[in-house]
């Protein structure tokens, strides 16, 4: 596994060893030995799926504190460009973002620390998108950054998105209090 730290402090690209032969592949998802080793030290109690069209845009969401989650993504079919935009207070890249691709033939994965709000691009039709989060889901804890904020200028590489109603009213990061 190759672990590769972003621009941003403590968002890490996963590359995992792939095995593959005549028969197909296999490769580890998730080994808690080898993650706390390469500095992942959270301990994850929820697992989630989504399934998406091409030219889908999830998010930029995150969980405020108490219930703040730190996520590991991957795909497993399909392609995404995956976000992570620093919200922590007193950062250096303090609304900066940084994203990576990740496609079910790639198998990158994407960890995302507490403290930043996280979206991805559907890139492929039929896309599955799964991850891991360290806290359990809770509505009212929930919260957004507008996908389209002028100030944070993600690229998210798709023509005419399909947001949720719910991500058309995230806060804009001018407007924004952090709770990180």
């Amino acid at each position: 596994m190759e672990t590769i730290e972003l621009e941003i402090k403590g968002v890490f690209l996963i590359k995992p060893q792939i095995f593959g032969d005549q028969r197909g592949w296999f490769y580890e998802t998730y080994n808690e030995e080898r993650y706390k080793a390469a500095g992942i030290t959270e301990t994850f109690v929820q697992d989630n799926q989504s399934f998406s069209q091409k030219n889908v845009v999830r998010g930029l969401h995150f969980q405020k504190p108490p219930f703040t989650q730190a996520k590991l993504v991957s795909v497993i079919q399909g392609k995404v460009l995956d976000v992570a935009v620093d919200l922590r207070k007193g950062s250096p890249t303090y609304g900066k973002y940084v994203s990576a691709l990740l496609t079910g033939e790639n198998h990158h994965q994407l960890f995302v620390p507490k403290g930043f709000a996280h979206g991805f691009s559907v890139l492929e039709d039929n896309t599955i998108f799964a991850y891991k989060c360290s806290a359990l889901y809770n509505k009212a804890s929930e919260g957004s950054i507008i996908f389209n904020d002028p100030y944070i200028g993600v690229d998210w590489q798709v023509e005419n998105p399909i947001t949720s109603d719910k991500d058309k009213l995230g806060a804009t990061l001018k407007n924004f209090v952090t709770p990180f």
